[in-house]
């Protein structure tokens, strides 16, 4: 009998450990989960915080109307260089889309983004598109990718019909395959 009295009390010890083990993993998935939802929201903080700087610089430039560049993140100034025709260097300009505006005018990576979704059967996230304009799939270079989506989304030539999907925002109308990457390669 004292077997079956050590059996049972081994059996409810083991019972017992197993229910604090599964107490303990469904806080840690609690846990997760929570911290999961903040990092998301603390992504988005920082894409619309980088996005708002960048748009700022452009508003600046704009202004000087000089071709001067605007200051960067660091506060350095960048070297002050036009390309003959006025275009400014060490400034990335997006346009905003207007009825018969081609690709063409967008800086490199961001024809190659609207390459690779004008050829797309449906919407693409940027963990998608980042290998297909030439980038290693790592976190930076898929975080500055959504960034650019945004900014071609908030510009016009993009949709985000569900969060994190974009597509073409104008099929055939202007946005046309421009294979930008045989010319110059892709640079983020």
């Amino acid at each position: 009998m004292e077997e079956a009295t050590l059996m049972g009390s081994l059996i409810g010890e083991l019972e017992a450990r197993e229910a604090a083990a599964r107490a303990q993993v469904e806080a840690l998935e609690a846990e997760l989960a929570r911290l999961t939802a903040r990092l998301e929201d603390e992504r988005e903080a920082w894409s619309r915080l980088r996005i708002a700087r960048e748009t700022v610089a452009e508003v600046i430039m704009d202004l000087n109307g000089s071709g001067a560049t605007a200051p960067v993140a660091s506060g350095v100034e960048p070297e002050k260089s036009v390309h003959p025709g006025g275009r400014v260097v060490g400034a990335i300009t997006v346009p905003h889309w207007r009825q018969g505006l081609s690709a063409a005018v967008l800086p490199d990576v961001y024809r190659d983004i609207i390459e690779v979704l004008t050829d797309a059967e449906k919407p693409m996230q940027a963990k998608q598109i980042v290998p297909r304009i030439g980038l290693p799939a790592v976190t930076g270079k898929i975080e500055g990718t959504r960034g650019k989506l945004k900014r071609l989304v908030e510009r016009g030539w993009l949709t985000e019909d569900k969060p994190g999907r974009f597509t073409v925002a104008h099929p055939g109308d202007g946005v046309e395959p421009v294979n930008s990457r045989n010319d110059k390669g892709s640079s983020l």
